[in-house]
């Protein structure tokens, strides 16, 4: 958001901001730092906000302090759980930008695959990323998620290697496996001086500088020659920064070709070009511990990362003509929500991006998913959990809106006069799932209202009621994440709440095309019902979920009577006919029916897809899916053929294991179902040495050897009383 330097570093929840802009457009970064889980990312934010001022003592994360860790369970654990927004202000002393103060609103976001929801909604509304590697380990496998997350959003990005101090710690190692693993055009713009203990500096390729740290901290430095043990070296790598930026700037190629002398800033302006072009990669080494590259890193932020100006056009379509939204504060609003938070106060916090026009306090904005407008009664700017009263928002700015009550995540916010839909973004379908009873009656109201507000706030979990059993039932990403949810409802909501086991997210499919038809006719007193559709099914493709066309011509179903076949469809797709679990990757085809000038009705055509869909399915030859995990094994070369075997053990197939300094990677595809208890298998296993991580990977068919069982036990789980 714009704030002066002194409200940035004195701001407090209820202090007035002016309407007016502060900060010009081009001088305004939005970010977002992301990594694998401990790569150090939060450790990172909170230093780059002490030396931008707007905190004066660093918060550590192993102290519970962190300034963007402000929820209880993220300071008990040491974990980022929910993305935090902050902002700091920032002037490079050099560079292309010398002495114009920018302004950078931060995203700081979780590591850990079960909040992967929250780096995939701040990806889809940030410019530019930080992306945060460990020296040591370099490329992890939330890594890899993490980079593909900023690939599907054509991110711009730097890359920061972090942890440069630790034992094992390798800048050209950890930048190679990003090549290799990633494909990335990465170049490192600053070589280490030392590392691990000796870690003491950094050379600056561009400026053809030395930044020598006078204390074990890294509080102050100086500048000087680049040492002289070290000037082949940063030669040979500038000469290689050189050669890729001829790939990226015709003026460096010429240059270059004519041996002629290339000045910093030309070089600044290469790879800046670069980098917005996305086929550019600049890196910078550090210790976010011990305070060494933050100040590089900003200014590689202010540098080289975009404006919300420098981005192209949003293309989108109102009324049937081509729109293009730009970052202009005169155009009409255009806006994205990408979170929701329920405040005990406030109520409905709306996290927004404003892509294009002014928003201003006590606006009437239009929402064109529930074709209604909604009042703007306060603006607000986040600094973690605090909030600042801003008087209006402008174009490229991240702020909250408190007055939207039916808000979700990936809703547009447009002007009166405009009727368009960003793009939203997606998330991955939840994989596991448990139980939830309320202690006592008293706690079922308030079970219901915190299961609601959690599930607005959080599109990757999904609360559903077991129509066979009669018991509500919480998914999201794994047990992790269904921990912090129940946890949240204990001190948020205080609901006491009994969880059961973990069970699978199962899914159901079909294999084969089918047609189905519903029929729902009643005859009673006065009016009946009447509604009748025909329809066509046919597989679809992996994580594609339910796609439904409407093909009916000549009026056989009135257009009223679509909506509601169509829920009905989806409907009856929450319970397959196998065991009545979801059913995922389908294309129906709704393709004939009739109706009754009298009787005809929402809820008979309702009811009349729901038919035809179970009649369909049971015709497909429908299938029963389990999820699989990618799973990243670490261990000493010695402990190798146990975990293989206990991977094969498991159902896991083994995808591919690489050695690395005495130690073996281990990348297996493994049925969840088999997971559980892992962590404590593996350490007894490998006497604690190994570590592991998972993730979400894709859905397999079910062997049949297990279909029986799973049936069985879906069939005799216990009902409610």
């Amino acid at each position: 958001m714009d704030l002066d330097p002194s409200a940035n570093n004195s701001a407090s929840a209820g202090n007035k901001s002016s309407s007016k802009r502060k900060t010009p457009i081009q001088h305004v970064r939005n970010i977002g730092i992301a990594a694998h889980i401990d790569a150090g990312k939060t450790t990172t934010t909170e230093r780059i906000l002490f030396y931008s001022g707007v905190v004066h003592k660093v918060g550590e994360v192993h102290e519970g302090a962190a300034t963007t860790d402000w929820m209880e369970q993220e300071r008990e654990r040491g974990i980022t759980i929910t993305s935090a927004a902050i902002s700091c202000n920032w002037t490079n002393k050099g560079g292309l930008f010398a002495n114009l103060p920018h302004t950078i609103n931060i995203i700081d976001t979780p590591g850990h695959v079960d909040f992967t929801a929250e780096v995939e909604r701040s990806l889809r509304v940030l410019d530019g990323a930080v992306a945060v590697f460990c020296g040591v380990a370099g490329v992890q496998p939330q890594s890899e998620t993490v980079w593909r997350q900023m690939d599907k959003y054509n991110i711009p990005r730097i890359v920061y290697i972090n942890k440069m101090d630790r034992t094992g710690a390798d800048y050209l190692a950890a930048l190679e496996s990003i090549r290799t693993r990633l494909g990335a055009n990465v170049h490192p713009l600053f070589l280490n001086i030392g590392s691990e203990e000796q870690f003491s500096g950094l050379i600056d390729l561009i400026e053809e500088k030395a930044y020598i740290y006078k204390d074990a901290q890294g509080m102050t430095f100086e500048v000087t020659e680049i040492p002289a043990e070290m000037k082949e070296t940063a030669e040979h790598y500038r000469t290689e920064l050189i050669e890729a930026l001829s790939d990226v700037s015709d003026k460096i190629a010429e240059l270059y070709l004519e041996g002629k002398p290339i000045e910093a800033n030309d070089l600044r302006a290469a790879v800046r070009e670069g980098t917005l072009k996305s086929s550019f990669i600049g890196a910078i080494p550090g210790s976010s511990f011990k305070n060494k590259g933050i100040q590089m890193v900003l200014d590689s932020i202010v540098d080289y990362l975009p404006s919300p100006a420098d981005l192209p056009a949003i293309e989108t379509e109102q009324d049937g003509e081509k729109v293009s939204i730009t970052a202009d504060d005169s155009h009409e609003p255009v806006g994205l929500v990408f979170k929701l938070m329920t405040d005990p106060y406030i109520g409905k916090l709306v996290f927004f991006r404003v892509y294009s026009g002014t928003i201003s306090k006590g606006m009437v904005l239009r929402n064109p998913r529930t074709r209604k407008t909604e009042r703007v009664s306060r603006l607000v700017l986040m600094k973690a959990n605090d909030r600042i009263d801003i008087e209006a928002a402008h174009a490229g700015d991240i702020c909250a809106l408190i007055g939207p009550r039916n808000a979700v995540t990936g809703d547009t916010f447009c002007g009166e006069s405009m009727d368009v839909s960003l793009e939203p973004p997606t998330f991955p379908e939840p994989v596991i799932s448990m139980s939830i009873e309320p202690k006592s009656k008293a706690d079922q109201e308030k079970l219901s209202k915190g299961l609601q507000a959690l599930s607005e706030e959080d599109p990757t979990f999904r609360v559903t009621s077991d129509q066979e059993t009669g018991q509500t039932l919480i998914s999201g990403m794994g047990e992790l994440h269904l921990d912090i949810i129940r946890d949240r409802l204990i001190r948020e909501f205080k609901v006491e709440a009994d969880v059961g086991r973990p069970q699978i997210a199962y899914r159901e499919t079909i294999t084969t095309a089918s047609e189905g038809e519903g029929k729902f006719i009643r005859q009673t007193g006065g009016h009946g019902q009447y509604g009748h559709a025909i329809i066509k099914m046919e597989p679809a493709e992996r994580g594609s979920g339910i796609v439904i066309l409407n093909e009916i011509v000549g009026g056989v179903i009135p257009k009223e009577f679509i909506k509601p076949t169509e829920e009905g469809l989806r409907e009856g797709a929450q319970n397959g006919v196998v065991a009545g679990y979801p059913v995922v990757d389908c294309c129906i085809h709704i393709v004939d029916g009739s109706f009754h000038e009298v009787d005809s009705s929402e809820l008979a055509f309702k009811m009349a897809g729901i038919f035809a869909f179970k009649e369909a399915m049971k015709q497909a030859k429908p299938i029963l899916l389990e999820p699989i995990m990618e799973v990243e094994v670490t261990t000493p070369e010695e402990y190798l053929g146990d975990v293989m075997g206990d991977i094969n053990r498991r159902r896991g197939q083994i995808q591919k294991s690489e050695t690395q300094k005495g130690v073996v990677l281990i990348t297996a595809n493994v049925p969840l179902e088999m997971m559980f208890g892992y962590a404590t298998d593996i350490r007894s296993l490998t006497k604690g040495r190994a570590s592991y991580s998972m993730k979400p990977s894709h859905f397999e068919q079910v062997p049949n050897n297990l279909l029986s069982k799973i049936v069985e036990t879906r069939s005799k789980a216990p009902a409610r009383s």
